[in-house]
């Protein structure tokens, strides 16, 4: 039997990646905040904060992060749609998607996508 801690660790990580796939596909107009996700799930923002953090050793804004970010690779590598089609997929300003991506990989998705076609 998995402790509470597990739980709401494992419907966190499985929320995100429906949430995530519910926002590409055009079923969510936008991301959630962390505050209503934690509302969605019955937990308070502070426990759901405090108990990814405990099972994982990081902040779950980190997870949502990096799951969007994978997503975002993905489409960029096996897509021909533009850097601004795809910014706007994942309800983003053009530019800001940018600055997000170079944030996060150290390069931009323009300069991702070259390096990684064939």
């Amino acid at each position: 039997m998995m402790k509470r801690s597990e739980e709401i660790t494992h419907q966190y990580f499985t929320f995100l990646d429906q949430h995530i796939h519910e926002v590409i596909s055009g079923t969510a107009p936008e991301f959630l905040e962390l505050n209503e996700i934690a509302g969605k799930l019955a937990v308070s923002h502070k426990h759901l904060t405090d108990t990814i953090k405990k099972e994982t050793g990081k902040h779950p804004c980190f997870f949502y992060d990096e799951k969007i970010i994978g997503e975002a690779k993905h489409m960029l590598i096996v897509t021909d749609k533009s850097v601004a089609e795809i910014a706007r997929i994942f309800t983003y300003d053009p530019s800001n998607f940018s600055k997000f991506f170079k944030k996060m990989t150290g390069c931009t998705p323009g300069k991702f996508r070259d390096s990684h076609t064939v």
